[in-house]
């Protein structure tokens, strides 16, 4: 599996985990992971899973409406009718090695401490996206100054891989991997970022392109 295959397959699971916690889920083929409906908030419809799939693949087995989206891994679709709503990088990192962060970090572990974790996130513009279900899915981590969650992290960890996502706050980089380093050893890191120039100077790499397609109207 190239690192580009297993950062898109690990992000389509993190996509079902997420649907999951908000009680539905998708379908998993060769080609793509689809949702039959809309999804939460900046999560897509559709993640495609090879450089092969085709807009036929996937406009049947999704909302083609309004507001649908789809995360094209490979940045090789056409999508008539659809917009591209921006262009990112996937990223692979080889496993970090344990340091100490300059602050304190911790799991996120309880519905009390997310909801501080998504206020953070999202600096109190989302509320509700991030469920208490999810933390049986993925590993949410908190950065904190005394008692303030000032920054964070989301660890997605699949057989090959760990996945690295909504990446937040002071500082972030430097305790997530060191958290990847202690909970999850000897494994690469994944993810993508639109501007990946912060994760680059902290050990990353970019290994392709990207897009995501939206229907506006």
């Amino acid at each position: 599996m190239t690192n580009v295959t297993a950062a898109a397959r690990d992000n389509a699971e993190w996509c079902d985990a997420m649907c999951r916690a908000h009680g539905s889920s998708g379908t998993f083929t060769a080609q793509a992971w689809t949702h039959p409906t809309r999804t939460p908030p900046f999560y897509p419809d559709a993640v495609t899973l090879s450089p092969e799939v085709t807009a036929a693949d996937l406009l049947g087995h999704i909302d083609a409406g309004p507001g649908a989206s789809v995360k094209d891994s490979f940045a090789t679709l056409d999508l008539p009718g659809f917009d591209v709503l921006f262009e990112a990088q996937w990223i692979h990192r080889e496993p970090p090695e344990r340091r100490e962060p300059a602050i304190a970090w911790e799991l996120v572990k309880d519905a009390a401490t997310l909801s501080d974790w998504e206020q953070a996130c999202f600096d109190g513009e989302i509320k509700d996206l991030f469920l208490p279900a999810i933390l049986d899915e993925v590993t949410v981590l908190c950065g904190r100054q005394g008692d303030a969650i000032v920054s964070g992290s989301v660890l997605s960890p699949r057989e090959q891989v760990v996945g690295v996502s909504n990446v937040f706050g002071d500082a972030p980089w430097e305790g997530t991997l060191a958290m990847a380093a202690g909970l999850y050893p000897g494994r690469p890191l994944v993810g993508w970022e639109i501007d990946p120039e912060d994760a680059v100077r902290h050990g990353f790499t970019t290994i392709g392109p990207l897009r995501v397609w939206s229907k506006i109207a």
